[in-house]
């Protein structure tokens, strides 16, 4: 925090520095021989790719974890993967908590934009509840899942049911069980224990820190809850359950019901950036294809372990539009105005996600010299920091790998703190003549 003080950095700034620097310590750890089950060393390209992945809490992967991993380098994932979902500000700043350092505004500051608060007083409570919360809920999850994992790999099970229920609550994807291919989860496609304890991870870890302090204040009073947290929440249904009544009369219509409902459920949920899969991607319609690349940019909601557009962004330009459709003056979401400044920025988050994710599908096309539809799925897992794949990752070109830890980078540490802590904001204060321009 001194060193925040002494460089003058925003809160913005000091998220996507302290990303980065994570990043690079997790990619030096895993580089080493120590790390690989060979004992052998890691491509520094590699190593760099898996570490962004995990701290950006993605999932994509070069390596079979499980096959090229040593235990060690399983850990070191684990806890890049933890500090990723948390948030690197809420990790340092928890830590200063612990050590008893007294914060001071700035820290608060950052911590209230990490955590997407709407206001900077009580955050400090807040992030007590979330690490609690955080805890609590892995290890419960680990303990739910713990019965068929011991009873397939007897004492590994142990293992397996935390790995698998941080990388779940995290939204990370990274799977350590061994299966080759992109249906990293595939022999449990009709285990329900497993299927709803890691879509119930996968869910709550996605709708964000704000929309846990309202259900913990408010229960099911729902009337009661910020507008941030209905917006989530609706927005979050809608998503999950439509493409999932698709999913299920159009592209798995060939398992019976009980496992063709919980396919259907988990693709749909785990498009919401957690990487996860239960079937072979590869088999899905084109224009499934299509709808998992829209739910992977949309992502989860602000303040969450989930990256992507957000859900909140999402939101409030299709309120927009419906405020344009009707002629009315302002943006209204259940019958609260929202600042002409929200909208603003919600149209550069979606404009900034779209050129991205085109015209890094288009480099990696053109690189690589592989299929168009395959490398824009890539490039939407990796913005969204989804982790799914049609199969890709392994044969990249390094130029193609850069990229795709560009748009990991941008998609954990959000759009709009990319944005604030790139450019500075304008001090004019004179207003210029306003003149119209015709558009539509």
């Amino acid at each position: 925090m001194e060193a925040r003080k002494r460089f003058n950095l925003s809160p913005f700034q000091s998220i996507l520095i302290g990303f980065a620097l994570v990043i690079i310590l997790g990619s030096l750890l895993l580089v080493f021989p120590f790390s690989s089950k060979d004992r052998s060393w890691t491509p520094f390209i590699n190593s760099l790719f898996t570490s962004t992945s995990a701290v950006c809490v993605t999932g994509l992967s070069i390596y079979n974890i499980s096959e090229h991993f040593s235990i060690f380098g399983q850990i070191v994932l684990l806890t890049l993967i933890q500090i990723g979902g948390l948030g690197v500000i809420v990790v340092a700043l928890s830590l200063a908590l612990i050590t008893g350092k007294k914060l001071g505004l700035s820290e608060r500051e950052a911590i209230k934009e990490a955590i997407a608060a709407p206001e900077i007083g009580g955050v400090i409570k807040m992030v007590k509840f979330i690490i609690k919360a955080v805890f609590t809920i892995e290890f419960i999850g680990a303990l739910l899942m713990m019965p068929a994992f011991c009873k397939d790999y007897g004492l590994k099970g142990v293992w397996y049911s935390f790995f698998h229920s941080i990388s779940a609550f995290c939204n990370a994807g990274f799977d350590i069980l061994g299966i080759e291919g992109s249906s990293s989860l595939s022999l449990y496609s009709a285990n329900t224990l497993i299927n709803i304890v890691i879509m119930l991870l996968i869910i709550i870890g996605g709708i964000g820190f704000f929309v846990w302090s309202d259900f913990y204040n408010h229960k099911f009073h729902f009337s009661k809850y910020k507008l941030q947290s209905k917006l989530v929440l609706i927005i979050s249904l809608i998503l999950i359950f439509i493409p999932a009544i698709y999913f299920f009369i159009v592209e798995f219509n060939g398992l019976d019901i009980k496992e063709r409902i919980l396919v259907s459920l988990f693709q749909s949920v785990t498009l919401r950036t957690a990487g996860f899969s239960t079937v072979n991607l590869q088999a899905i319609s084109h224009f499934g294809v299509a709808i998992m690349i829209g739910l992977m940019l949309i992502g989860g909601s602000s303040g969450s372990t989930a990256g992507g557009m957000k859900t909140n962004t999402i939101g409030i330009l299709f309120f927009s539009t419906i405020a344009v459709f009707f002629r009315r003056k302002e943006t209204v979401v259940f019958k609260r105005r929202i600042d002409d400044s929200i909208v603003r920025s919600a149209s550069a988050i979606f404009l900034m996600y779209m050129v991205l994710f085109i015209i890094s599908g288009l480099l990696i096309s053109a690189i690589d010299g592989l299929k168009l539809s395959d490398c824009l799925f890539e490039s939407a897992s990796a913005i969204g920091t989804v982790g799914l794949t049609l199969g890709i990752t392994p044969i990249l070109s390094t130029p193609s790998k850069l990229i795709l830890i560009i748009l990991m980078y941008i998609g954990r540490a959000g759009g709009l703190t990319f944005i604030y802590a790139t450019f500075k904001s304008s001090s004019t204060i004179s207003s210029y003549p306003v003149e119209k321009i015709i558009v539509g």
